[in-house]
């Protein structure tokens, strides 16, 4: 079996992104350790779930911190998500909109990261 096990989110601060991913999105902590130049080695991932989020920015790669990232994430229940997740102050670019592949929404983490929320067929 092949799987994804991570994907890397830039971020600036690292403390200020652990906070929003626990508390904003519902994310528990897989890992946290030092990486060094005081750094940390963070992965969180919704219970249940085997991808995970790496918090973390490489060197010389900040810039890549506040654009949009390539990874999506997908829900049963669009609404139900973008209301738990507006009612915690997360920060939606885009409501809930059909679009003609299905229905997506667009919001920010603490860092200024874009990503796509989609609902899965049922």
């Amino acid at each position: 079996m092949i799987k994804i096990k991570f994907c890397t989110i830039p971020v600036a601060d690292q403390d200020r992104a652990l906070k929003f991913y626990t508390e904003k999105l519902g994310c528990e902590v897989l890992t946290d350790q030092p990486f060094g130049n005081g750094t940390r080695w963070i992965e969180v991932a919704w219970p249940g779930r085997e991808t995970a989020f790496v918090l973390f920015t490489p060197p010389g790669m900040e810039e890549r911190v506040g654009g949009f990232t390539m990874a999506s994430i997908s829900t049963d229940n669009i609404e139900k998500t973008y209301e738990e997740f507006s009612s915690k102050g997360v920060e939606f670019v885009e409501a809930p909109k059909a679009q003609p592949w299905g229905i997506q929404a667009i919001f920010k983490d603490s860092e200024g990261n874009s990503f796509v929320m989609t609902q899965e067929d049922k």
